[in-house]
């Protein structure tokens, strides 16, 4: 379970919305050279945490870890494939804490059996949990822990009033304060 580290690294973040702007935000403390970010338009809000807009295929290429925190839409469905992982380095380390649909799980397979990736860490799969059977589960290059980022009290709780809060504006006829809009 040893591996590269983050300092001097490049990280590329999939989509600086809410969560990949806090991803960037906790990795200043580690020292990263570089935090590249690609999505559908710059942000403003980037400049904070030093990170640069560039596109997909130079995120893909340049960076030692690629994060992924974006939204699951048509058009991210199945972004990540053989072909955008052929466009990473060799020794890329693959984050995915959006959404299971985004990658495609026997593309990933195989992109970490043959080398063409240096190993994967996933937060979601598709479906959840993973059948036990599942073949990235065989591999040593892969961890799949789904969800435990937030399992903490403080988060779990977080989440909790926030789906409240939802519920009863929906059921109030106003606008929920965090609603999904795809």
């Amino acid at each position: 379970m040893c591996g590269r580290g983050l300092a001097d690294a490049t990280v590329g973040i999939v989509g600086l919305g809410r969560i990949g702007f806090a991803v960037a935000q906790r990795l200043r403390p580690f020292a990263v050279s570089r935090i590249l970010y690609t999505g559908h338009k710059e942000k403003a809000y980037a400049a904070e945490v030093g990170a640069e807009f560039v596109s997909l295929d130079d995120l893909l290429t340049q960076s030692d870890f690629v994060v992924v925190s974006c939204l699951l839409s048509p058009e991210t469905r199945h972004l990540f494939n053989a072909l955008t992982f052929s466009r990473m380095k060799r020794t890329s380390i693959f984050i995915n804490t959006s959404r299971g649909g985004v990658v495609n799980q026997p593309d990933l397979y195989d992109a970490l059996k043959s080398g063409v990736i240096a190993a994967a860490g996933l937060d979601v799969t598709t479906p959840e949990p993973l059948p036990v059977d599942d073949p990235l589960l065989t591999l040593d290059n892969c961890v799949v822990l789904p969800h435990i980022g937030s399992a903490t009290v403080e988060t779990r709780t977080a989440m909790s009033r926030l789906t409240a809060r939802n519920i009863l504006a929906a059921l109030s006829d106003k606008p929920m304060p965090c609603q999904l809009r795809i």
